[in-house]
């Protein structure tokens, strides 16, 4: 078993998104506000592949959950 935890830095290489500090930063930024009512996946921002992964890492509790997770409740504060 994989006992391995990502860091956001490493979520968002995964995602083939900009990942330096200030690009992370500048992410949340943009994107943050996701109503209450929908899932990270299915928030309008991300590709289909991107949608995917990060379903797929929620639903089957992957070792990204935690990222996903933290990305999650970072999006959501405003």
């Amino acid at each position: 078993m994989d006992y391995s935890t990502h860091l956001i830095v490493d979520l968002f290489l995964q995602l083939g998104l900009p990942s330096s500090n200030e690009q992370i930063e500048d992410f949340i930024k943009t994107h943050q506000g996701i109503p209450s009512n929908t899932r990270l996946f299915e928030a309008n921002f991300w590709s289909k592949s991107q949608a995917s992964f990060i379903q797929e890492a929620i639903e089957q509790d992957s070792d990204w959950v935690e990222a996903v997770d933290h990305l999650d409740a970072l999006l959501r504060h405003s």
